[in-house]
């Protein structure tokens, strides 16, 4: 979740998913020295973004500047590497819109083409008594046993991602 000026949480829009994802994938494989070489190698993938944008970008990213070897300074992500359970419940996190229970089923309402993710995230957290998750598009199925379990499990997953 994003958090807007007002201060209200507000889930991170798939173009800016996609453009934050972008961005990682080429400070990781050019040397970008600047904000405007970044705006510009994003316009050449396709993707339409100002000098402002991509400023928010680098610092919702955590994204640092670094001298090279060559004695030239360029953007790195974080140096230490997140590790994968780290990377899913991040996606939780941005992904997650809603989280109900009925019985002993737990539904999660996530953003377009992310449940995969995110039920992959539950899966790795290993939840004792979640007997089995599904995932769809946009939503992600958990079936509990036994049903008593579900308000529990609901407020694990509300504090991991909401």
């Amino acid at each position: 979740m994003a958090v807007s000026r007002a201060g209200v949480e507000r889930p991170i829009s798939r173009d800016k998913a996609r453009r934050q994802l972008r961005i990682l994938e080429l400070v990781r494989e050019e040397h970008i020295a600047t904000q405007e070489e970044l705006a510009a190698r994003l316009r050449q993938v396709g993707l339409s973004v100002t000098q402002a944008t991509v400023s928010r970008d680098i610092k919702e990213l955590g994204l640092l500047k670094v001298t090279g070897a060559d004695g030239r300074q360029h953007y790195q992500s974080d140096i230490r590497q997140p590790s994968p359970d780290e990377k899913l419940m991040r996606i939780c996190r941005d992904s997650v819109l809603s989280i109900e229970q009925s019985d002993n089923m737990i539904v999660v309402h996530t953003l377009p083409a992310t449940a995969d993710a995110v039920c992959e995230a539950i899966d790795s957290l290993r939840m004792p008594g979640v007997i089995g998750t599904m995932a769809g598009e946009r939503t992600v199925f958990l079936v509990v046993r036994p049903s008593s379990a579900s308000p529990a499990i609901v407020e694990d997953l509300r504090r991991l991602t909401l």
